[in-house]
């Protein structure tokens, strides 16, 4: 029986994948073999021995102690992709908040409310709050993951848009779904050039943190409009701040609430709506639970963040899973530890990532405690589990 742990309300959706017979689901779990997150905090949170995966419902894991896991073991899990189409439509409100003065206009009704004669005022005022349409503006679309693929092709295809995509990572699938009318930038500095409008789709990384700054919106053509439902730390909000006031930037769109910029004109703080859809936290909840099944179960790894994608079929023996560093001589210790005990290794996987590594070991019997205790001792090992018997 696995034990899992909820840190947030996740879609019961989940009691389909982790039956009952196999597994206790419980907001309470002490010593859970696994724990499914949403946006609950880990990093001061004590993970017990037991742990042995994380799972977020959800693409970011910034609120997770990736290298601390990693010390200890234990896979972490996100769902890349599940949430894109909430997030993608969002984003394509972001451009009509970002072109039009919507929330502008919203926000004026709502003021002048009880004014003497609204509708004839509407008429005299209602000129503050223009706005371009989008069709043919140029759009530069930066990370052309499943979000921003999405985003480029309703872009083009929908609202007409002049669409350039940058993504020195794509992968062949997003490639493949880009549509036709989507222009491909060699550079990022050539897909910015001349953009009427910029949406950002790439990761928090220490390489983009802070990469809206003073230079980079000094590069850009003059009242460009920004979206950015990547992440907040992304910008510098001083520096958003000068851009908007000098009109160098005419609007900034961000899912992200910042207090620096929430009153700010021409500024939209959205409070982190881009996931908040029944049908994104289902499909999240749904990849989530199946991500952890197949790695509990049968020590399959996907949409890890921390360790290399393992693929495994069915058992062929007793399979005994290795959690260790990305060094030399480890796998030969390993082998040499259970040949030295008379077992045959009937087949074996490696392969790593970073730092750290993974083997998986196909074993003609079932090793015992003393050997797995012993594999545990080796330098350099960080985990051993016997995942089938």
């Amino acid at each position: 029986m696995f034990k899992v742990q909820t840190l947030n309300a996740i879609s019961p959706v989940i009691h389909e994948i982790l039956s009952a017979g196999t597994y206790t689901v419980t907001d309470n779990e002490p010593t859970p073999d696994a724990i499914l997150v949403r946006s609950a905090a880990m990093h001061d949170m004590a993970l017990p021995d037991s742990l042995l995966a994380v799972a977020r419902a959800g693409a970011g894991v910034n609120n997770i102690p990736i290298e601390k896991c990693s010390e200890k073991g234990i896979v972490v899990f996100n769902t890349p992709g599940a949430n894109a189409n909430a997030v993608a439509e969002l984003v394509m409100a972001g451009l009509l908040l970002a072109s039009r003065d919507i929330a502008g206009g919203i926000q004026w009704v709502k003021e002048n409310k009880d004014a003497e004669g609204l509708e004839k005022l509407v008429e005299k005022k209602k000129s503050q709050f223009v706005g371009p349409e989008l069709r043919g503006k140029k759009l530069a679309v930066i990370g052309l993951g499943a979000i921003g693929a999405l985003v480029a092709n309703a872009a083009a295809n929908g609202f007409g848009m002049d669409v350039v995509g940058y993504d020195p990572y794509i992968s062949v699938a997003h490639a493949w779904s880009l549509s036709r009318a989507i222009h491909h930038a060699d550079t990022m500095e050539q897909a910015l050039q001349n953009a009427d409008y910029i949406t950002l789709h790439i990761p928090l990384v220490d390489s983009t943190r802070g990469m809206i700054s003073e230079t980079f919106l000094k590069s850009l053509k003059p009242g460009v409009r920004i979206l950015n439902f990547s992440r907040g730390e992304l910008a510098d909000p001083e520096a958003v701040k000068a851009a908007i006031a000098d009109g160098q930037v005419a609007a900034y769109i961000t899912d992200f609430a910042c207090s620096a910029l929430a009153d700010t004109p021409k500024v939209v703080c959205l409070p982190h709506l881009g996931a908040s859809t029944p049908e994104s936290e289902e499909r999240c909840a749904e990849m989530a639970a199946a991500e952890l099944k197949d790695y509990l179960e049968k020590g399959v790894i996907r949409n890890s963040v921390n360790l290399p994608e393992i693929t495994l079929g069915a058992p062929e023996g007793s399979r005994v899973q290795v959690i260790h560093r990305n060094l030399p001589g480890i796998v030969s210790n390993v082998s040499t530890l259970i040949s030295g005990r008379g077992i045959n290794i009937q087949n074996m996987l490696n392969k790593s990532r970073g730092d750290m590594a993974v083997t998986v070991l196909e074993l003609s019997q079932q090793p015992d405690e003393t050997l797995l205790a012993a594999l545990g001792k080796l330098n350099n090992v960080v985990r051993v589990r016997l995942i089938s018997k």
